[in-house]
């Protein structure tokens, strides 16, 4: 049975393995992972698709500013395993993570993808035309959502990342323990 839950620590490595399967080694260059890259996902909105116990989807929103003193969320990526591909298993962790934006009282989303595939959630170009993001976007791909009405009105400049921080790992005691575990693998 397919469950949607909130993603854990535990489910960290398998999510890294369905992204590198699903987008590549390409995925780091993307405009979007500059928003991304060292901060946390938003407040109870990281959420993982399970068979059982396996992992076979992924869906994060992330906390922004659409210009100046604008919060919304950058959703992404969306990702599924092939075998579950064609079954709505995406769109079911879209309107997952739509509704509990809303339910958080977050007022936009904004991603990078495939507008006829999100235009369905009711996501469109035409709420991002004067914003910009840190990199290079294709517009026509570059999509807005209003969770409350004129969520996005107003709403210009560039996108920035304004999420809590990852805390960065300590580098000697990777090194450590990584050490360690060399000598324990040669002691044995």
């Amino acid at each position: 049975m397919i469950r949607i839950v909130p993603e854990t620590s535990a489910h960290l490595e398998a999510r890294e393995a369905l992204l590198d399967a699903c987008f590549g080694p390409s995925r780091f260059a993307k405009t979007s992972e500059r928003l991304r890259e060292g901060r946390l996902p938003a407040k109870g909105l990281a959420f993982t698709a399970v068979d059982d116990n396996r992992l076979i989807g992924t869906l994060r929103l992330w906390n922004i500013s659409a210009g100046p003193g604008r919060p919304a969320l950058l959703l992404g990526p969306l990702a599924v395993d092939g075998q579950y591909r064609s079954e709505g298993l995406g769109a079911r962790l879209m309107w997952h993570g739509i509704g509990y934006a809303q339910e958080y009282g977050h007022k936009a989303i904004l991603l990078v993808g495939d507008a006829p595939y999100y235009s369905r959630f009711g996501f469109s170009t035409d709420l991002t035309e004067r914003l910009w993001l840190p990199g290079p976007v294709e517009r026509n791909r570059f999509l807005g959502l209003e969770l409350v009405p004129d969520g996005l009105v107003g709403a210009a400049g560039l996108v920035n990342a304004t999420g809590e921080l990852e805390t960065a790992p300590d580098f000697a005691a990777l090194v450590a323990r990584a050490a360690n575990e060399a000598t324990f693998r040669f002691a044995a």
